[in-house]
């Protein structure tokens, strides 16, 4: 059967479904159709040049008047968005972009929205990138990182998809590309570390590199004082052994700023900071090499951490392995000097880099990065820790010279890297970090876990709003191949509720950096349990469909909508994100609007993209809408909308909640527990079930049988007053409010952690 294709080229115009989404195509660029059963809404995108190359631009066609978004790196090791409308606001570097087409199928009108994907690939050696120009073309840079690795041409440089459903189509044109690569697995086929569902105490901002065992005690048994104990640990930068580089080794005669970032790894173990004072005093080294072993035992045992995961490096450390070092000569580390993208260079520059570019990194030969993690791992290990988080990753990218080009470099590490953490941490221990590159992203197989934008930087009044803003727009890309982790962030500090909120219903890990004595457990109660587990949301949190081409950190006049779903209901953070963003004329994170003024928008139950599948077949599209803050819960009927207010730097969370009914007359939603952030995430089953008379005749009665997880005040919706509720089968007290439909009872703390209570709610219909 001939299929005919969606997404074609003719007369200089590119089309999608009848609509044009670029004029002026060059004859030289050629569409392959995607092939597979189903693949008819995709094509790849090919061009050829006169002479063989290690880098080329090849022009696309004109974009002009469609709505996009893309994700682009401002830097080497991250991503942010960028909205525009012609090819001239596509900023260098994009990896990811989406466009929308409201034309109809004639040219003209407003029409169903279409949505169209754009993915710059690997393709061999090569790296691709989309990047706009003053004439509003649109451009695909293909690169190898190696003067020596040259082409003339690209077939399948970009793959496109089109679709009626953004989300959807993303989602499928990623997984077009993983059968067509085959060289990474989507986000569903990997295993999800476990510590994702518990609390966590990052070391990193408490201490920096200054780091020591005692310090991490402390900041655990603090945590744990206030009733929120980490039951995950990150050990970050400052517990390895490293070597600086002296300014001789420079040829300056100045110490080189940023030269700490040239500092190498000088062995496997831990540094003195961390090895036992007594073992160092009897001057063994297997007593000496107790420390980092003794910690985490301690950990464990007297502060109930379940999982300890420590920092390194891609590389080993920032400037990685030092040649020659004693005990590590047979990493066959040697010199190598950075040499970074035009696009990457174009945009921000980097002190890291410039340090770099000077001192040199100490590169483990690639045909032993297998060793070099095996080795490092194993006594990682032998330690009790239960993972990594890899840092630095997007440095490799840069050292391609001399070892077949950026792709097949990186590729060689990360496989090993994955290997590695195969073997030593079977619960897939492992989160990617500073590594928003695609060459990486389109090699990872296994990895699950990636940190999902810049640094949470407490001590920045520009960085808190592009925080959020970056990290939900990243995931619609990010959220494809690993599952978004949003960053550590401090419970004391003016946004923390603004952080805690977001990355409550971003379904991320959930873990601060607050130094010991400095935290707000107010705060921190509302996304920790007793237990020291979280209320995690089920999905990647992203974007609303209407904030998709807006831009909420920029615009003056956009909230930033971020939707994500529990088992049973949907939820929808708004965020007032304006007055900062990334600035592409002083190329850097800025504030430009010092007084962002107050915004209104509006919710609505459908801005959960997937709420028609949590309510299940015959649902009318009546909702119940909790709102966090103002504690205010309203009815929905189909197609209404809520409006939201909100001042600079301000949030609210609406709990969306399907709408049913459980007994002739009777609507009843559930919501979950009112104090926390994610309320919905302690709904863990909703089931209705008809109630039977003495003599086994139909009642008009019901009982609605709701698993919840946690403690705390729980509310529910019910159009009556219920008959009676009961928890675990023990009758107990509620109360309820007519005017509102409010059910609401309290749920004690449980005697086991990870408890689900059985909460029934007996309802009397007509």
């Amino acid at each position: 059967m001939t299929v005919t294709p969606t997404i074609t080229v003719a007369e200089g115009k590119l089309v999608a479904y009848g609509r044009t989404i670029l004029t002026g195509v060059p004859d030289k660029v050629v569409l392959t159709q995607a092939s597979g059963a189903g693949l008819v809404d995709g094509a790849f995108v090919g061009a050829a040049a006169a002479e063989a190359k290690s880098l080329h631009v090849f022009t696309f066609g004109t974009l002009r008047d469609l709505r996009f978004m893309c994700c682009f790196r401002f830097k080497l090791w991250w991503m942010t968005q960028r909205m525009g409308t012609s090819g001239r606001d596509v900023p260098l570097e994009t990896q990811f972009m989406l466009l929308e087409s409201r034309a109809g199928a004639g040219g003209d009108g407003d029409g169903e929205p279409l949505y169209l994907v754009m993915l710059p690939l690997l393709e061999g050696q090569f790296r691709a990138a989309l990047q706009g120009n003053d004439r509003d073309e649109l451009e695909i840079c293909i690169e190898s990182g190696d003067k020596a690795v040259q082409t003339a041409q690209g077939t399948h440089m970009v793959y496109m998809h089109a679709g009626a459903n953004p989300f959807d189509a993303i989602t499928q044109a990623v997984k077009v590309v993983e059968r067509h690569l085959q060289t990474f697995h989507h986000r569903e086929k990997k295993k999800l570390p476990s510590f994702v569902d518990w609390f966590g105490w990052c070391t990193w901002d408490a201490f920096y590199t200054d780091v020591t065992a005692e310090g991490v005690k402390q900041g655990l048994q603090s945590l744990a004082e206030g009733g929120t104990p980490p039951r995950f640990l990150i050990i970050d930068d400052g517990w390895q052994q490293i070597g600086g580089e002296s300014k001789e080794a420079a040829g300056n005669t100045v110490v080189q700023e940023g030269a700490q970032f040239a500092s190498r790894l000088t062995g496997i173990k831990e540094n003195a900071k961390f090895q036992k004072k007594a073992a160092m005093a009897e001057g063994g080294e297997e007593a000496a090499a107790a420390g980092l072993r003794s910690l985490v035992e301690e950990a464990k045992k007297e502060h109930g951490v379940k999982y300890v995961y420590v920092w390194h490096a891609l590389a080993g450390y920032w400037g990685g392995v030092k040649p020659a070092a004693e005990g590590m000569e047979h990493y066959e580390s040697a010199l190598a000097f950075p040499v970074q993208s035009p696009g990457v260079t174009a945009n921000q520059p980097d002190i890291v880099m410039d340090s770099l570019a000077v001192l040199g990194l100490g590169l483990v030969h690639p045909r032993r990065a297998l060793a070099f993690y095996d080795e490092l791992h194993a006594y990682l290990a032998s330690c009790g820790v239960d993972g990594v988080k890899v840092d630095v990753q997007n440095i490799i990218e840069t050292l391609g010279a001399g070892h077949g080009g950026r792709v097949e470099l990186t590729r060689a590490y990360h496989r090993a890297l994955e290997a590695s953490v195969a073997r030593h941490f079977p619960d897939n221990g492992c989160i990617s970090c500073m590594c928003h590159g695609t060459d990486m992203l389109y090699s990872a197989r296994q990895t699950a876990v990636v940190r999902a934008s810049d640094d949470f930087y407490p001590r920045d009044p520009a960085s808190h709003t592009v925080h959020v803003s970056s990290v939900a727009y990243n995931t619609l890309f990010l959220g494809e191949f690993m599952h978004p982790d949003w960053d550590m962030f401090h419970s004391l500090h003016p946004a923390a509720e603004y952080h805690g909120a977001a990355r409550a219903i971003g379904g991320c890990p959930i873990y601060v950096s607050d130094k010991p004595g400095n935290h707000n457990f107010e705060l921190l109660k509302k996304l920790v349990l007793p237990d020291g587990s979280v209320l995690r949301a089920q999905l990647p949190g992203r974007p609303t469909r209407d904030c998709l081409f807006a831009d909420p950190a920029r615009d003056g006049t956009s909230l930033l909508k971020i939707w994500n779903v529990n088992k049973c209901t949907g939820v929808v953070g708004v965020f007032n994100c304006q007055g900062a963003g990334w600035c592409r004329v002083t190329k850097k994170t800025r504030v430009h609007d010092a007084a962002p003024g107050t915004l209104t928008g509006s919710v609505r139950a459908d801005d959960v993209d997937a709420i028609a599948g949590l309510a299940g077949p015959g649902w009318t599209g009546e909702a119940v809408v909790y709102a966090h803050r103002s504690g205010e819960l309203t009815r929905l009927p189909r197609g209404a909308t809520l409006p939201v207010t909100l001042k600079a730097l301000e949030f609210e969370l609406f709990h969306v909640c399907p709408a049913t009914t459980a007994a002739p007359g009777v609507s009843f939603a559930p919501i979950g527990l009112l104090g926390m952030f994610n309320s919905g995430g302690a709904v863990e089953g909703c089931d209705v079930r008809p109630l039977a008379g003495a003599g086994g005749e139909d009642t008009a009665a019901a009982v609605v049988v709701l698993r919840v997880r946690g403690c705390g005040r729980f509310g529910a919706y019910s159009s009556r007053r219920p008959a009676r509720c009961a928890l675990d089968a023990a009758e107990v007290e509620f109360s309820y409010d007519a005017g509102t439909g409010l059910v609401a009872l309290d749920v004690p703390v449980p005697e086991q952690e990870f408890y689900r209570w059985t909460l029934e709610i007996q309802v009397q219909g007509d």
